[in-house]
């Protein structure tokens, strides 16, 4: 793999300042105050909000507290989902902090998954880190690695330890000189206005002439309607980490160092704003 070190150390350190409030249905024994927080986006919502909770339970009557669940603008946010891709698909063109709503109760069975403990999140993200080096290495490279080595990566996640995390992760990064890329990208792409969950197929990094497969050609395969027409504008933007990489950015360069931490890149498209 590639060196930028930089690259990675930002993407890791990516943080959205984030309001909390409680909804105003709950039943409170006095008022609530908002919680603010400042959220790294390669975790997920419910690895880092144990303050929230505990700063809203304190008002609340023990009767009226069941399972917590987070909402934005009315809709409910999935907790599998890591919460830089929530915000940049929900929220990325709002003014900061995002304004997170809290629920105790009413829980959104056909919008959410339960999560009753730290051990699911960690289930799903095993999965995650499993089936992207099934698409990279055939699966060699996670298998080779002991059970330490996979407790590693979680401890490092749910820690917020980079220097933990990447000493096991950039064995998931490698390749072999001959290869020179990735067998597949792992990747999903997210579109804001669509009801699918997201589109995800077999990609390859490099092109059968030998080049290298760009941003661009994975969206033109993949997702067409995210490019602009050759005489039209560009209705969308192409997110990751909240930035627009450039469509000539190689996918092979942007796996590597744009992943989250569960080794898939995951690509938000938004309507650009038109104001």
């Amino acid at each position: 793999m590639t060196d930028d070190k930089d690259v990675l150390r930002d993407v890791w350190f990516g943080r959205i300042p984030t309001c909390f409030t409680l909804y105003q249905d709950e039943i409170t024994e006095r008022e609530a105050e908002p919680y603010y927080l400042l959220l790294p986006r390669i975790s997920y919502l419910t690895l880092v909000t144990d303050k929230v909770k505990k700063h809203f339970q304190k008002v609340m009557r023990q009767e009226e507290v069941s399972e917590i669940w987070f909402e934005y603008e009315g809709t409910p946010l999935k907790w599998h989902y890591p919460i830089g891709l929530l915000f940049d698909l929900h929220a990325s063109n709002t003014a900061l902090p995002w304004s997170i709503t809290v629920h105790f109760k009413n829980f959104p069975e056909k919008d959410l998954l339960h999560c009753h403990s730290k051990d699911v999140i960690e289930a799903h993200f095993m999965a995650c880190i499993k089936e992207a080096d099934a698409l990279k290495h055939k699966s060699q490279v996670i298998n080779e690695m002991q059970k330490k080595d996979h407790k590693q990566l979680w401890m490092g996640l749910q820690n917020d330890k980079f220097e933990q995390f990447w000493a096991i992760n950039r064995k998931l990064m490698e390749y072999s000189p001959e290869e020179s890329g990735f067998r597949y990208i792992p990747f999903r792409i997210y579109q804001a206005t669509t009801e699918r969950p997201f589109i995800q197929k077999l990609f390859r990094p490099i092109a059968s002439g030998g080049q290298l497969h760009t941003l661009g050609d994975l969206l033109k395969d993949v997702c067409p309607s995210a490019i602009a027409p050759e005489d039209g504008e560009q209705k969308t933007q192409v997110m990751i980490h909240g930035i627009e990489p450039m469509l000539e950015t190689p996918v092979q360069w942007l796996s590597e160092h744009m992943s989250y931490p569960d080794n898939f890149l995951h690509i938000s498209i938004i309507p650009r704003p038109t104001d």
